[in-house]
């Protein structure tokens, strides 16, 4: 399929392709939909094997923004942006400044952040160039992500035993970064069991330690016998050759773009596991530091009460998927473009 093609298809407005030889840059931001506002999302450093799959990432990822932003509620558009490169070795000051000026010269329609390979300080660089950047005057992101995973997955325990209560309940958690350790922390204090796995033996081993937790391999994680499957590394980890080991009753995890395909979310549904979808429950990180574009400033307390709506919007999702008997995914998908058809038909007025 032709780019323009795909573009037409799913309403994407624009790819700008960044490069800049003195640094080494060479960018990709996407820009998908600008209806209820910029558009939002980070900015991801990794080694592609390809420009063809740094291209189907940032656009897959920048889609996905715009129903995350509008489903939690956001003023905000969807968009990202890859950077291709080795975050461990081929950043510098000159390749996130040159980065910055193209952000800049779109004139305030893409807004970026941290994202996977990319950090606080590697904002404040292209902060030099471009006020169109948040993620810096915060903490980082990924506790409250987890805080809302956690909510969600409360939301989807409600369902299915009738108590959101987890106490007692076993957790496999896949991933045990800054997300999956904060994570685990919630589930521990209120009593769950966990499994846990990461490429990491260092960060499994903090958390088996900090948590009684019990390590698996992590090609073992899939076939765990666990009441909640929660996925928090990357994504395509349900697919043909996972799904037959599962089982739980409940995924809801952290990690973005977790059904491999869309059918395999039909599958989870005929096989009566409640799917979580990931931008509803992982909205946590760009709630928090959206609310920097509030008049006034961050705040974390406001940021947190809009976390809080990660559980109503599980609550929603269900429900949209039990009235129209359709997977959870594609409810999800109702969610996010009723706001935004909504928005849209909204009736400009002309300004003094």
């Amino acid at each position: 399929m032709g780019i323009f093609t795909r573009m037409e298809q799913h309403g994407y407005e624009q790819l700008v392709f960044c490069h800049d030889p003195a640094s080494g840059l060479k960018a990709i931001i996407c820009i998908h939909d600008t209806t209820l506002g910029p558009a939002l999302g980070g900015t991801r450093m990794w080694h592609y094997e390809c420009e063809e799959e740094a291209i189907t990432d940032v656009v897959r990822l920048a889609r996905g923004m715009t129903y995350k932003n509008a489903a939690a509620g956001l003023n905000i558009g969807g968009g990202k942006a890859v950077i291709i490169g080795n975050s461990k070795t081929d950043k510098s000051e000159a390749l996130f400044r040159a980065f910055g000026r193209f952000v800049q010269s779109l004139n305030g329609r893409y807004i970026t952040s941290e994202d996977v390979g990319t950090a606080v300080e590697d904002m404040d660089y292209i902060h030099i160039e471009t006020a169109h950047v948040v993620g810096r005057g915060v903490a980082d992101p990924s506790p409250v992500t987890a805080y809302g995973t956690w909510k969600g997955m409360k939301a989807c325990a409600a369902e299915v035993w009738g108590t959101d209560s987890l106490q007692g309940k076993t957790v496999a958690v896949q991933g045990l970064g800054h997300v999956g350790y904060t994570l685990c922390q919630h589930l521990h204090d209120e009593g769950a069991k966990l499994i846990v796995t990461d490429i990491s033996e260092e960060n499994v081993s903090r958390i088996v330690a900090d948590f009684s937790a019990r390590a698996v391999a992590p090609h073992e994680i899939y076939g765990v016998a666990c009441d909640i499957f929660a996925p928090c590394a990357l994504g395509a980890v349900i697919n043909d050759e996972t799904l037959p080991r599962l089982q739980c009753r409940v995924i809801a995890g952290a990690a973005n773009n977790q059904l491999q395909e869309t059918r395999h979310g039909d599958i989870l549904q005929e096989r009566g596991i409640l799917y979580a979808p990931d931008f509803i429950i992982n909205a946590g990180g760009v709630i928090n530091v959206a609310d920097e574009l509030q008049q006034g400033g961050y705040n974390r307390e406001r940021a947190l009460r809009k976390v809080d709506g990660i559980y109503n919007n599980i609550e929603q999702v269900i429900a949209i998927s039990k009235r129209e008997g359709i997977p959870t995914y594609k409810a999800a998908d109702i969610l996010a473009e009723a706001r935004i058809a909504v928005i849209g038909k909204v009736k400009k007025t002309l300004l003094p």
